[in-house]
């Protein structure tokens, strides 16, 4: 049970959130978008969200800012907060054209928001659940896709439900958090997305 479970947190750890969300978006949207600009948007979040912080956080453990990919101790958290938000700002001014992909433009805003609401509640000592704050936003952005284009993805819904239940379930069988933490981030997540669909929905 325990190797399942950690696999489920390493399967949904949060900085594969972004993509999944761009990857999700060009998926159901009916728009026609052309490869090379599909491309030109993927590529860059990838790369931002997934490989530059999968290379800062070796460099903090070789500084020995960081001693786990688990980030126990509040104050280890930080640093890795202080690099999402930079990089997530760097997408939304470099990559992302507001004119062009407004829903994806406020899903990595309500991203920001949601890592910053996090961020100020480590200076409280309260450190909520990065990976469940990554679920309530994809799931809440999901939701909000399925109303905007008028598409059925009940099923996918389902399933991504189901998997936010595992990922919660990790966090407290590992004892990554307690209940008031996974809470908290999923409501975290959820509600920046949700406060965020007025603007394009």
């Amino acid at each position: 049970m325990r190797i399942f479970l950690q696999f489920i947190s390493y399967l949904f750890h949060p900085i594969l959130i972004p993509i999944a969300g761009t990857l999700a978006y060009f998926l159901i949207t009916p728009r026609f978008s052309p490869d090379e600009f599909q491309s030109g948007n993927i590529l860059p979040i990838f790369i931002l969200t997934v490989v530059i912080p999968i290379i800062s956080f070796l460099i903090l453990k070789n500084l020995g800012l960081v001693s786990s990919i688990s980030l126990i101790e509040i104050k280890e958290r930080k640093y890795p907060y202080y690099i999402n938000i930079a990089l997530l700002f760097m997408i939304i001014y470099k990559v992302i054209p507001n004119n062009f992909t407004a829903e994806l433009y406020y899903f990595f805003i309500g991203l920001i928001a949601a890592t910053f609401t996090s961020l100020l509640l480590l200076f409280l000592n309260f450190k909520s659940s990065m990976h469940l704050m990554g679920m309530g936003s994809l799931f809440m952005f999901l939701v909000s896709l399925s109303v905007h284009f008028e598409i059925n993805i009940i099923i996918a819904l389902s399933l991504f439900i189901l998997a936010t239940g595992l990922v919660a379930t990790s966090r407290l069988y590992l004892r990554a958090h307690q209940k008031s933490e996974v809470i908290f981030g999923f409501l975290i997540g959820f509600f920046s997305q949700l406060l965020t669909i007025k603007f394009w929905l």
